[in-house]
């Protein structure tokens, strides 16, 4: 069950649910576990200053979602991480492995994709696993960072999954969580 929460100045906004599975494809087949939203009422009255108001909420829901388009864009070129891209970085000098107490291990690697951005990959090296992904970047501006945290988990078969993902795009004040449960083997 993929649960997916948007939150706009930390307010939740929308939560959404989907049942996921494989298809004969190969690709991930997504059903909806919501319950059809019912049809808002026209409000009475407002007249000019209603239709007003109305249309700046909408012109601000599609800046935000061109906005999230945006975002959402960007993090697809830092996940997966580019092999190439890592060796480009590792001749440049630019990657760190950063041993933690208890075993695992951190490789950080700076401008990664732009200048000034970071993306740090947790490793188990015991297990030979991946823990963690984290990227911190920026839109057009170093203001306008946006911030990814995928958290990995092992199913009881040991395969490897996407457990929680985080993007947290602090110019607009906007996070979406994506955690993924409920996994079960599929039935033969």
């Amino acid at each position: 069950v993929e649960t997916t929460i948007i939150s706009l100045k930390g307010e939740e906004k929308a939560r959404k649910q989907n049942r996921c599975y494989y298809g004969a494809d190969g690709k991930v087949q997504k059903i909806s576990l919501d319950q059809p939203a019912a049809p808002e009422k026209p409000q009475a009255g407002g007249g000019r200053r209603g239709r007003m108001k109305e249309k700046i909420v909408e012109n601000k829901k599609d800046d935000m979602q061109e906005y999230m388009k945006s975002a959402t864009a960007l993090i697809h070129s830092y996940v997966p991480p580019d092999p190439a891209k890592i060796q480009a970085a590792k001749d440049a000098g630019r990657v760190a492995a950063k041993p933690q107490a208890g075993g695992p291990v951190s490789v950080a690697i700076s401008d990664y994709l732009q200048p000034g951005d970071a993306l740090t990959i947790g490793l188990d090296p015991a297990a030979a696993r991946l823990l963690s992904l984290a990227v911190n970047t920026y839109l057009e501006k170093k203001e306008d960072t946006v911030t990814l945290n995928v958290k990995m988990n092992t199913l009881a078969d040991g395969a490897l999954y996407v457990a929680e993902t985080k993007l947290d795009a602090k110019a607009k004040n906007i996070t979406v969580v994506i955690q993924n449960t409920g996994h079960r083997p599929v039935q033969k």
